[in-house]
């Protein structure tokens, strides 16, 4: 099956991890994809590996107007329009609220909260000129939850209004803003916390079920929502985290 057959979706973050495997998961339903990430070799790669007919991988520092200017007009020149924008780049630092210094608190939220502001400025304008579109923003359950995070908790509990507003102003225009929270998902990004036994040990506990989440667990979510099959949802909130707010 096709299920964005004609789309053209712009994934950030799309070096490795989720951004990764929901960038295969588009081009093999259907899509054309603008993979971006800071790691530029990477995304090239992740290009040429889907096929350059099919995806094009751009550098891109999602807290830079500029370089939202220039994917958008670099998506636009390649595949003629913009139908998808999953704002998947984030970083992530535990640091105790106490030992977060101004200058970690402005970086996190430059990329994490910003980024996702600057692109659903750069893409909404594309997207009603193309009769309509879907903004996919990953947010986390450490909107919902505490822990030593509180800038990224911060970063992604705003991205949960910023994301219903959008829906809400942008919805007469067929523009449809969703957001997704997931859990603990086996990334590079989370490779070296968990290998440490105790770490693992408590986030095994606080998952109801028996394992943690993996990049696919959240790709066909963002897939779903990207699609026509969820034309009807918009500023709706999906919990991927195995249970973990359920406890």
């Amino acid at each position: 099956m096709e299920r964005l057959a004609g789309k053209v979706a712009i994934i950030t973050g799309a070096a490795s991890g989720m951004g990764a495997c929901e960038a295969r998961l588009f081009a093999a339903e259907g899509a054309r994809v603008i993979a971006t990430d800071i790691r530029s070799d990477a995304v090239a790669a992740l290009a040429r590996e889907i096929g350059e007919d099919r995806a094009l991988g751009l550098g891109h520092d999602v807290g830079r107007e500029a370089d939202w200017a220039a994917v958008v007009e670099a998506a636009r020149d390649r595949f003629g329009r913009i139908d998808v924008l999953v704002n998947n780049a984030a970083v992530h630092h535990e640091t105790a609220f106490a030992d977060i210094s101004l200058e970690e608190w402005e970086a996190v939220l430059r990329v994490d909260l910003n980024g996702t502001f600057l692109g659903c400025q750069a893409v909404i304008p594309h997207m009603i000129a193309g009769g309509g579109g879907s903004i996919v923003n990953i947010s986390s359950v450490a909107a919902m939850i505490g822990g030593s995070f509180a800038h990224y908790s911060a970063a992604k509990g705003a991205i949960r209004a910023l994301t219903r507003t959008i829906a809400v102003e942008y919805a007469p225009y067929n523009v449809r803003a969703n957001s997704v929270y997931p859990g603990l998902i086996e990334t590079p990004l989370t490779r070296s916390a968990l290998e440490n036994p105790e770490i693992r040990a408590k986030l095994e506990a606080a998952t109801a079920l028996p394992r943690f989440g993996r990049p696919e667990d959240i790709a066909y979510c963002v897939l779903y929502l990207a699609s026509d099959e969820a034309s009807f949802a918009t500023g709706a909130e999906f919990v991927i985290d195995g249970g973990v707010t359920a406890k």
